[in-house]
């Protein structure tokens, strides 16, 4: 190896993708259940009849009773694979974030709340949903989402990083 050439540690995607997605889909899942519908209120069906409003629109999502509300759980575990890929996708670019997963973790909780809200919804079948929440509503969105989205799959990276660089893999020589 030259002295141009350094080892970045690696994630892999089969380790990433599948487990980054099935946590950031239950932890979310959780908070929706708790936030939403414990703390604000919100019909337990009406959730994730609103996720399935992304493919349907929302009359036809509300209306689609026990099935929308089963269709919406579903998306929202592939939104979350989505979300997971984005990250993995991110560190083969960006391979600080598997050196600062922590920071990382939590920074792209935030940017995926903000992309959801304002590139993903606008361009679903809801459509643009309007100015941001009320301020304690967003600082709980957001918190939720630094902690219960970004921080999960930026660990599961970093762990299946962390073994592919202790032998379990080659680690991959990237030029300088």
């Amino acid at each position: 190896m030259t002295n141009n050439t350094a080892l970045v540690m690696r994630a892999r995607a089969i380790d990433t993708i599948p487990l980054g997605g099935l946590l950031i889909g239950l932890f979310d899942l959780i908070f929706a259940f708790t936030f939403y519908g414990l703390i604000l209120g919100v019909p337990v069906l009406r959730i994730f009849q609103t996720v399935a409003g992304g493919v349907l629109g929302r009359p036809r999502a509300y209306a689609g009773g026990v099935q929308t509300f089963l269709l919406g759980i579903v998306l929202h575990f592939v939104v979350a694979t989505c979300i997971a890929t984005v990250y993995y996708l991110a560190t083969l670019t960006l391979p600080v974030l598997l050196r600062h997963p922590v920071v990382s973790g939590l920074i792209y909780g935030v940017v995926a709340y903000f992309g959801m809200k304002y590139i993903v919804t606008p361009l679903s079948a809801i459509g643009a949903r309007g100015t941001l929440p009320r301020v304690p509503i967003l600082i709980t969105e957001l918190i939720g989402h630094a902690f219960l989205v970004g921080l999960p799959v930026a660990l599961v990276a970093y762990r299946s990083a962390r073994a592919t660089d202790s032998g379990t893999a080659e680690p991959q020589p990237v030029l300088s």
